[in-house]
C-alpha cells in the first residue's frame, strides 16, 4: 500500500499508559524529537492509560506494586484517593514535564505494510508512515467473556471488571463473582459488605502467597510468562504466575468464610448457574444470584496488526526481547513478561535500544516535523 499523504516519523507509539509513556521518555532520552522523530498515538480521551477506567473504590492505597515511570517520582499522593485520579494526574504531569504531545484521542484502526520498507499506520487522526513501531495498547480494550451453556438466558445482570462500578450498585443482591485474580478477590471482599450473599468460583484453586515477594521470586514468574511468549503462546499474566499476596484484608475474608471458592459451575440457569452433580447420581447443584461479575481478564489488544501477520500457530505473536520475530521493526511494550509497571519500564528502554541499531541500520531521509 503507498504511503501518499501519510505523515512521516521514524517511530510511532501506540498507546499512552505505563508501556507507552516509558517508551517514549527513552526515545526522548535517544535525541528523537517529537512530531518528526516520533508521534504517541492515544485513544483514550485523556491522560492515564487504563488506570483512568479504573472503578473509584479502588483507591491509590490499595494499588499493589505501582512502579513510578522512569525520570519522575510519584511522590505525596493521597492512599485515600481514587487510583484514577492519583494516576491519572501523575501520567498527566509526566507527559508535560518530558514534552511527550501525545495526540488524543485517536483511534488506531490498523498498521499494515507501506512503501519503502516503512509501516503505514491508519488512524482516526489521519495516516502515519514510520519506520518502526511500538505498540503499547496493553489489554484494558479487550475484555474476556468466557462462555457458557445457558449464558443468554439469566435473567438478572451480568457485567465484567471493566466495567465494574464499585460496590454500591450491589447493595442487598446475591452477588456471583467468577475468577481467582487480583481483581476478583478485591471485587468479592469490598461486596460481600453490602451484599445479601457472594458466591466466588473460579476455574483453578487459587494460590495464596503468604510472606514477601522478593527478586528472585519476581524473575522466576517473569520466566514462566517469557517461555509462553518465546514460543509463540498467548501471554499469560505476570500475577497469574505469581499467587495472590496475603494481606490483612485477606487474612479477615479468608477467616469470615467470604474467600470460600466454588469449582467452575458447568452452566448458566434463568436465576443463577448449576454444577452437573447429577452425572454422579446426585441432583444438580444450584445457586441463584441476582448478578454475575466476570473478573476473567483481559487479553492483548493487538488486532490492528493482524494485515503484519505476526501471530505463530498457538495463536499469540513471538518475541525476542521486546521484538516481534517476525518483523523486526514492530516492538510490543507492555505485552507478555513486560505486562508490569516495572517490566514496561524496562521494555520501553530495551525496545528503544534496539529500534536506535535498526534504524542506524537503515538511514532515512529527514522528515519535515509534523504540526
Amino acid at each position: 500500500m503507498n504511503n501518499f499523504g501519510a505523515r512521516e516519523v521514524d517511530v510511532v507509539v501506540i498507546g499512552a499508559g505505563q508501556a507507552g509513556l516509558s517508551s517514549a521518555y527513552h526515545l526522548r532520552r535517544a535525541g528523537y524529537q517529537p512530531g518528526h522523530g516520533f508521534v504517541v498515538l492515544d485513544h483514550a480521551p485523556r491522560p492515564g492509560g487504563a488506570w483512568q477506567f479504573r472503578w473509584p473504590s479502588l483507591t491509590y492505597g490499595k494499588v499493589h506494586g505501582m512502579h513510578a515511570l522512569p525520570g519522575m517520582e510519584l511522590t505525596g499522593a493521597d492512599g485515600a484517593r481514587p487510583s484514577s485520579e492519583v494516576i491519572g494526574e501523575y501520567f498527566a504531569a509526566y507527559e508535560r514535564t518530558f514534552d511527550l504531545r501525545v495526540r488524543r484521542p485517536v483511534d488506531v484502526a490498523e498498521v499494515r505494510e507501506g512503501e519503502g520498507g516503512r509501516l503505514l499506520v491508519r488512524a482516526s487522526d489521519g495516516d502515519w508512515s514510520t519506520r518502526a513501531l511500538i505498540n503499547a495498547t496493553g489489554t484494558w480494550d479487550r475484555p474476556f467473556w468466557p462462555r457458557y451453556p445457558g449464558q443468554e438466558t439469566f435473567r438478572g445482570r451480568q457485567l465484567h471488571t471493566a466495567n465494574y462500578p464499585g460496590p454500591r450498585e450491589f447493595a442487598g443482591q446475591r452477588v456471583l463473582v467468577v475468577g481467582g485474580g487480583a481483581s476478583g478477590t478485591q471485587h468479592l471482599m469490598e461486596i460481600a459488605e453490602v451484599a445479601a450473599s457472594t458466591t466466588w468460583v473460579t476455574r483453578r484453586p487459587p494460590v495464596f502467597r503468604e510472606g514477601p515477594f522478593d527478586e528472585r521470586a519476581g524473575r522466576e514468574a517473569v520466566a514462566l510468562v517469557e517461555e509462553r511468549v518465546r514460543l509463540g503462546l498467548p501471554p499469560r499474566s505476570v500475577v497469574s504466575v505469581t499467587g495472590l499476596p496475603v494481606t490483612d484484608a485477606v487474612r479477615r475474608a479468608r477467616e469470615q468464610g467470604v474467600l470460600d471458592r466454588l469449582p467452575m459451575f458447568d452452566r448458566v440457569t434463568p436465576t443463577g448457574v448449576a454444577w452437573d452433580d447429577g452425572a454422579r447420581g446426585r441432583a444438580p447443584r444450584t445457586v441463584d444470584v441476582d448478578v454475575i461479575l466476570w473478573a476473567t481478564g483481559f487479553r492483548p489488544a493487538i488486532d490492528h496488526l493482524a494485515p503484519l501477520k505476526l501471530r505463530e500457530s498457538g495463536g499469540g505473536i513471538r518475541v525476542e526481547g521486546t521484538r516481534a520475530v517476525r518483523d523486526a521493526r514492530v516492538h510490543l511494550v507492555g505485552y507478555g513478561p513486560s505486562a508490569s509497571t516495572i517490566g514496561a519500564n524496562r521494555a520501553g528502554r530495551m525496545a528503544v535500544r534496539d529500534i536506535r541499531e535498526l534504524l542506524a541500520r537503515e538511514p532515512a531521509a529527514a522528515a519535515a516535523p509534523v504540526a
